[in-house]
């Protein structure tokens, strides 16, 4: 399986951005997609969670500007990120993770996301 993310790039402080994340290859129900990201010199974290069924998890310091959505019959998930900061720059990588058998964890490339002040 390969995730390939798209949508980063620059905006301004206070702009939105949309950020795609495509799957090719097989993928199953029950796997968990999400986002995280790596600002420079930080650990990655955690943005953003939705399972097949749509249960989402955020992190606490951006759930009221993100929104994590999927499209199970294309494989895609996206994220929607409102009111951005510029503390919000960082790379985006995009993970489809699933606990039960067939177990996978997989990462995509990441997509850079700039916020200017």
């Amino acid at each position: 399986v390969q995730l390939q993310a798209s949508g980063g790039g620059l905006v301004q402080a206070g702009g939105s951005l949309r950020l795609s994340c495509a799957a090719s290859g097989r993928v199953f129900s029950g796997d968990s997609m999400g986002w995280y990201r790596q600002a420079p010199g930080k650990q990655r974290e955690l943005v953003a969670t939705i399972t097949s069924g749509g249960t989402t998890r955020y992190a606490e310091s951006m759930e009221d500007r993100f929104t994590i959505s999927r499209h199970n019959g294309k494989n895609e998930v996206y994220l929607q990120m409102n009111s951005l900061k510029p503390e919000d720059t960082a790379v985006y990588y995009c993970r489809a993770r699933r606990i039960y058998s067939p177990t996978y964890d997989y990462w995509g490339q990441g997509t850079l996301v700039t916020v200017s002040s």
